[in-house]
């Protein structure tokens, strides 16, 4: 009979006390040489079980159905499925004969009644303990919320004290993180004076070392964590961590961003003709500009085709010109008088 043999390891939490991939192949193959099973290839995954789709059990899964392989080799049965759809998948697979044997050196299992009704528990046991372990982790974050902790990496400016898993100040930097609030707030500096001014005092972009990025500025500057509180999952909480700036000196940067944030008046209305008619020369769509009182209609030029060379054309002379053209459309005087009294 031959064997797949199955590898899984994962960052996920549930995963930290499970052998690493590389404890897991050397247990493995000693467990398939005492006991004389056949492997016949390996498939290695690193990647979380909780839900369907993983490539590499899938294509092993694939490989079964088609005959390479009747059996599988894991180190439990947790590494083979921890959710619903894969457990019911490998099960069906037993029932049907397709896999006739499944090993594990911490899980007894065989293709009986009992063996089969052991397996669907520890799937049953291993999707029970994700769900718990998920409802936990949310309970505790629900916690660590009321307690105003922000359960993530905190912004330039402060620091996250692994010691104790607080939230300290950067003095040095938080002072620079002010001073850029203050110049912000008396509206004469844009997000690039701010960049460049955060850039000379040696505030840089995690990683790479280059200067703020005017996105990463007006994130800091919308950031209520500044002035002690945080957002979380659209939400706003009061935290327990030390202030660098006011909230009124927060609310007026908040101000001058959303002042500076509003769609500018365009100079030029829209004009009547503008979408009705088409270049001539070039078929593409006119436009209108304003220029010392005056409207002029000129091509947009737009075409990748044609050169236009049309000029413009002021609004009062293709007004007569287009008066001109619709002359030769009029109805006959004594027509019209009849239309209108029908």
């Amino acid at each position: 009979m031959n064997y797949f043999l199955y590898c899984r390891k994962s960052t996920d939490v549930e995963d930290k006390q499970i052998l690493s991939i590389e404890a897991q192949l050397s247990e493995l193959r000693d467990f398939a040489k005492r006991e004389g099973v056949a492997i016949i290839e390996t498939f290695i995954e690193k990647q979380s079980a909780k839900i369907p789709g993983r490539p590499i059990f899938n294509k092993m899964v694939e490989q079964i159905e088609k005959g390479r392989a009747q059996g599988v080799i894991a180190w439990h049965p947790d590494r083979l499925a921890r959710n619903s759809v894969d457990g019911g998948k490998i099960i069906y697979l037993v029932d049907t004969g397709t896999i006739a044997a499944l090993r594990f050196p911490t899980f007894w299992f065989e293709p009986t009644p009992q063996g089969k009704f052991m397996l669907n528990i520890s799937f049953g046991q291993s999707k029970y303990y994700i769900d718990s372990l998920s409802e936990n982790t949310k309970r505790g974050l629900r916690q660590k919320l009321r307690r105003g902790e922000y359960p993530g990496r905190v912004p330039v400016g402060y620091i996250n004290d692994s010691r104790d898993k607080s939230v300290a100040v950067d003095r040095k930097k938080a002072k620079i993180i002010k001073e850029a609030f203050e110049l912000y707030a008396k509206s004469e500096s844009r997000l690039e004076d701010i960049s460049a001014f955060l850039a000379q005092n040696g505030i840089v972009t995690r990683g790479t070392k280059r200067g703020v990025k005017r996105s990463q500025v007006s994130h800091i500057l919308l950031n209520p964590f500044y002035y002690g509180h945080f957002r979380f999952l659209g939400e706003i909480h009061e935290g327990k961590h030390e202030p660098i700036i006011t909230k009124k000196l927060f609310d007026k940067v908040q101000e001058v961003l959303r002042d500076r944030g509003k769609p500018q008046r365009k100079a030029n209305d829209p004009k009547p003709l503008c979408g009705l008619l088409h270049c001539g020369n070039c078929g593409m769509g006119i436009t209108a500009e304003v220029r010392k009182g005056h409207t002029y209609y000129r091509c947009t030029k737009k075409s990748k085709t044609v050169k236009c060379l049309e000029k413009y054309i002021r609004e009062e002379e293709l007004d007569r010109q287009l008066s001109q053209e619709l002359q030769k459309f009029s109805l006959p005087e004594d027509w019209a008088s009849r239309l209108l009294q029908m």
